[in-house]
């Protein structure tokens, strides 16, 4: 197995995963949706985890796993806000949750960078 088709294979997974939670666990989801966001939070949690979860599939398939990288990166992004609201409603919290709320937030870049690492490689070997 190569380093590319093992990247695919994590961030299928990973994606997959935490789609699926959105789904099987909502609330704390919910509780990081950006209160700016109109609706219900829940609307939003749900949302993001049908996102997740096509994006896996895109990844998935070779024929659209570039476009899902590509999607997969934005998606990463898009979310950024919550991780951000994640950490300023936590500002207050004990240490060790503190810092892991803070810890998302440099994360996001290496997230990003994977599904970009697995959309040029998509490329390849196409």
């Amino acid at each position: 197995m190569t380093d590319s088709s093992r990247a695919t294979r994590n961030l299928v997974t990973v994606l997959a995963g935490m789609g699926t939670l959105h789904f099987a666990v909502p609330k704390p989801f919910d509780t990081i949706v950006p209160k700016q966001l109109p609706g219900s939070a829940r609307t939003w949690t749900y949302a993001s985890g049908v996102a997740e979860l096509a994006c896996a599939a895109a990844v998935a398939y070779p024929r659209t796993r570039r476009l899902g990288a590509l999607a997969t990166a934005g998606l990463f992004l898009a979310v950024f806000p919550a991780n951000v609201q994640m950490a300023y409603d936590w500002r207050n919290r004990p240490l060790p949750l503190r810092t892991a709320a803070y810890a998302r937030l440099p994360l996001q870049a290496p997230l990003v960078a994977w599904a970009l690492h697995v959309a040029r490689n998509s490329r390849k070997s196409a």
